[in-house]
């Protein structure tokens, strides 16, 4: 059984508690003192990290702009054990900032600009909605569930489709097995006239949804108060929930996951949406967003490490990625620690950039390199080893990452090629390389050149611990070059 795929608009939300405890003194308005922020992904990848956080394995089709709040989305929903298939996204991440003193929100800022036009979805996410367990669309208005080439794919699906609407967004594929309006939504897509009770009304919204769709099943939430499902039969079923107090922010997506899930194993719908209001209403007696959220999810520093210097962090690369991809160009990536950086880093960085029009390189963070190689490690802090990559002519970008790999940063910085370095050459193969899989989300690919022989920063550590200086290292650096590239993948403009 393949995962379930939630498909939609995401965005950045950011939760800034604070005290005030005076105005300001050139308006009568109230100052926050910030103590805390948290972000956490929002719309479409809210409900994808609610679904992951329910047991099931979950992949997530939405755009994500070139910018810091695409790449910050990026290593969230990877913590949050989402499988990222970004599409690309014109304009800016939007983002929803909440400032909040004593868990009450004094004001919401939203940012991004007008909404960008989501990319072509590539045959990888074809193949994804084809094979799922079950579809979520959440539906944020911002175009995704409007894509032409996602629709074709929605439409020929087999799995359950769940959509959950926005009055800005697209009418629902037709035959979608339960769409999940909230009651102001159902009343405004169905135009609903005033007068009648709250269920006639919420009744009849949902059988005008549900013959303009043709959709099985319309379920109307109702806040507290649970929901209203409607089948093709008259009667409709309400699905009353238990007394729950507390922060409703992402009730819906919550309630939207539960169902999806429901489907997923087979439930009926009216089971679905009977699991999905329980589920829902725990999740808000529980504390809502600001508990349900998996630790890594909730963490407040920024694991997409910000760094000085214009060729250093999210900001630089995804100038970099945007002018190379607005020119047609082609995106070359590669990572490492690069920590006291010698000869080999160097032809291996030289031979990635001559494959396409720029290279970004995904630095480990001094914490990253710790994990990975010991307490010990690295000898050269991220802030030098950053600027000594920047200052080479063939390194177009750097992107520093706390993560044990790069799966997060490459996510969001989307490669039509990534290199790697070794000696892959024999017995072994780029299609063994764990980023392989990733690339494949994109229609990317993976190469991998040759290291120069007898270069290695552990050797160096320990010749320099010992004393003997780099006795014993080639002499002739160009006659230790290698074979060319080994591509294991058609490239797009590959060169």
């Amino acid at each position: 059984m393949g995962p379930v795929v939630v498909l939609g608009d995401t965005l950045l939300d950011r939760d800034v508690e604070g005290a005030v405890n005076r105005l300001c003194p050139d308006s009568p308005v109230p100052v926050l003192d910030e103590t805390a922020s948290v972000d956490r992904p929002g719309g479409a990848g809210l409900a994808a990290v609610f679904a992951a956080a329910l047991g099931a394995e979950v992949a997530l089709v939405t755009a994500v702009a070139d910018d810091a709040g695409g790449a910050r989305l990026g290593t969230l929903l990877a913590a949050a054990g989402v499988q990222l298939y970004a599409l690309g996204l014109a304009g800016a991440t939007p983002e929803k900032v909440r400032l909040r003193a004593r868990g009450r929100v004094l004001l919401r800022h939203d940012r991004g600009g007008p909404t960008g036009v989501p990319g072509e979805p590539g045959e990888a996410v074809r193949r994804l909605l084809a094979g799922a367990s079950a579809v979520l669309v959440s539906d944020y208005g911002r175009g995704v569930a409007g894509q032409p080439a996602l629709r074709a794919a929605l439409a020929a699906t087999r799995a359950p489709v769940v959509w959950d609407p926005h009055p800005r967004g697209p009418a629902a594929v037709p035959g979608v097995h339960l769409a999940t309006p909230n009651e102001p939504e159902a009343r405004d897509l169905a135009k609903t006239p005033p007068g009648g009770s709250r269920l006639a009304n919420a009744s009849r919204s949902a059988q005008a949804l549900r013959r303009r769709w043709q959709a099985g099943a319309v379920a109307v939430t109702l806040g507290g108060d649970g929901a209203l499902l409607c089948h093709a039969g008259s009667t409709p079923l309400v699905v009353p929930a238990p007394p729950a107090e507390g922060d409703t922010c992402g009730a819906g997506d919550r309630f939207a996951a539960a169902a999806t899930l429901a489907l997923a194993r087979g439930a009926l719908v009216s089971e679905a949406v009977q699991e999905a209001v329980a589920e829902a209403s725990a999740y808000v007696a529980g504390g809502g967003v600001t508990t349900a959220l998996p630790a890594p999810v909730r963490a407040v520093a920024p694991t997409v490490v910000a760094a000085g210097g214009d060729r250093i962090g999210a900001v630089a690369a995804g100038e970099v990625l945007a002018r190379v991809r607005a020119a047609g160009g082609t995106v070359v990536a590669t990572g490492g620690c690069f920590d006291l950086l010698h000869a080999g880093h160097v032809a291996t960085l030289q031979a990635a950039r001559q494959l396409g029009d720029c290279l970004v390189v995904c630095l480990n963070s001094d914490a990253s390199v710790a994990g990975l190689k010991g307490p010990e490690r690295p000898v050269v802090p991220q802030g030098d080893r950053s600027r000594l990559l920047a200052a080479l002519g063939c390194v177009d970008a750097v992107l520093i990452f706390d993560e044990p790999t790069p799966h997060a940063a490459l996510s969001w910085v989307r490669p039509d090629i990534w290199v790697k370095g070794g000696d892959y050459a024999s017995g072994g193969g780029a299609e063994t390389l764990p980023e392989s899989a990733i690339l494949a989300r994109w229609g990317g690919h993976t190469v991998v050149v040759p290291y120069l022989a007898g270069r290695s920063t552990t050797d160096m550590i320990a010749a320099a611990r010992a004393g003997r200086g780099s006795a014993g290292w080639p002499a002739d650096p160009v006659a230790e070059t290698g074979p060319e590239p080994v591509v294991r993948s058609t490239a797009k403009g590959a060169r």
